[in-house]
């Protein structure tokens, strides 16, 4: 019994759990990387005012979740609560909007860190793979960005999963819209703290999960009554371009996510095998965002998914992941000079990409097999003296338990023509 244990709302990935996580991270990848999206890695810690200008200061994110601390040298970082910001700042730091075609396309894929009350699907570190397109007003990017992810879910075979789909408005219209908002809120009966954030930033009062709140909610002025023009046009064409790519939506006008950098297309995924905590990603277009953290104009749209959320809802839809065997061969020496010639057979097939594993610790036959057979390997190569004195391994296949005798210089051969 370890006298340790992860902190309170962590968890630890562990084989052969963690080989689900692994695949859930690349099919979202993989589609990224095909569309033109490169790899960008950002430290795990940033200044507090990053998150503080970038995510809001009136943000639950900002004012309840953040792990905030001040170093040695007394400047005041935070733990990385989500990846968009650091995102915007390393590229705007290593100048990549002046180095040639925008947009900058990114993504991402690492822990982020909330102080949150645990539960399922929500903890204190979580897991997220994400995408930035970065410097470019294109109704065609967003629609692109929403159709990567909806191509991530399907080729993991997720099914159940719905697209809510809403515009926030732009400077122009966001601020009769806020000013209306607040009117209606301020005719409520809410409490301080909500009536406050109802001062600050009213949009984060309709994302309330309370009930009362809610109730009183109905009836509240709807911010695509309210859209411009120039904003109704945009979202249209973000609508027209999904539907044309066969995917489906749905119009939430309530929806808003909790970061205060979004304008116009705000989106968010959602599976009802969840419970509680349906969302399992989301995002949108944050075109004022550049600018709240000292860069310049630079029209912007992504998204980030939760890997632990995808992988609860592949297991709500009883989705099981096809996952290549960790280990193809199984080698069982007995005796020393089996070791040596059967450790020298492995090392080959791992050169010649054959996944292959040894049977460490002088085990005997009966508790080598026993490992053979817990490693899920299809074939496992048995050599004792008298096979060696003969010049032949025992080769069983696992799956129809047949055994036959093959020539030592030829085993590495055999074995990659019934792998391939």
């Amino acid at each position: 019994m370890s006298t340790f244990k992860a902190p309170k709302g962590t968890y630890d990935l562990i084989p052969p759990d963690s080989a689900k996580y692994l695949a859930v991270r690349e099919a979202i990848a993989a589609p990224l990387r095909n569309s033109g999206y490169g790899y960008i890695e950002t430290p795990g810690f940033e200044s507090v005012e990053l998150f503080a200008r970038g995510v809001g200061e009136s943000t639950d994110i900002v004012t309840k979740e953040m792990y905030a601390f001040e170093t040695k040298g007394g400047d005041r970082l935070a733990l990385r609560p989500e990846g968009t910001a650091s995102v915007l700042r390393a590229a705007l730091e290593a100048n990549l909007h002046k180095a040639g075609n925008l947009p900058v396309k990114l993504w991402y894929s690492g822990s982020y860190y909330r102080y949150e009350r645990p539960q399922k699907g929500r903890y204190r570190h979580f897991s997220q793979v994400g995408a930035e397109a970065i410097g470019a007003e294109d109704p065609a990017l967003d629609a692109e960005l929403i159709i990567l992810a909806d191509q991530a879910y399907r080729s993991l075979g997720l099914r159940e999963f719905r697209i809510l789909l809403n515009s926030l408005g732009d400077q122009e219209c966001r601020p009769v819209y806020r000013a209306a908002l607040q009117d209606f809120l301020r005719g409520l009966d809410l409490d301080e703290e909500t009536l406050r954030r109802a001062d600050i930033n009213p949009l984060r009062v309709l994302d309330d999960k309370r009930d009362d709140v809610q109730k009183q909610l109905v009836g509240a002025p709807l911010l695509r009554d309210y859209l411009c023009d120039a904003c109704k046009a945009y979202h249209e064409e973000v609508r027209e371009l999904i539907t044309a790519a066969g995917v489906s939506f749905e119009d939430d006008a309530k929806l808003v996510r909790g970061l205060d950098y979004y304008t116009r297309t705000t989106f968010e995924f959602v599976h009802d095998g969840l419970g509680s905590q349906s969302a399992v990603g989301g995002g949108g277009r944050y075109d004022g965002l550049s600018e709240m953290i000292g860069g310049p104009a630079l029209p912007s749209v992504g998204w980030a998914l939760g890997v632990d959320r995808t992988v609860l809802a592949l297991e709500a839809e009883g989705v099981t992941l096809q996952l290549p065997a960790a280990t193809s061969v199984f080698a069982v020496p007995l005796g020393d000079e089996a070791r040596r010639v059967l450790f020298g057979v492995v090392s080959e097939l791992r050169r010649n990409g054959v996944a292959a594993d040894f049977s460490y610790g002088a085990k005997g036959l009966k508790g080598a097999m026993k490992n053979a057979n817990r490693s899920g390997a299809r074939y496992t190569v048995v050599a004792g003296e008298r096979d060696l004195a003969e010049g032949v391994v025992q080769l069983k296949d696992m799956e129809s338990g047949e055994q036959v005798a093959v020539g030592v210089n030829e085993i590495v051969a055999e074995l990659e023509s019934r792998l391939s």
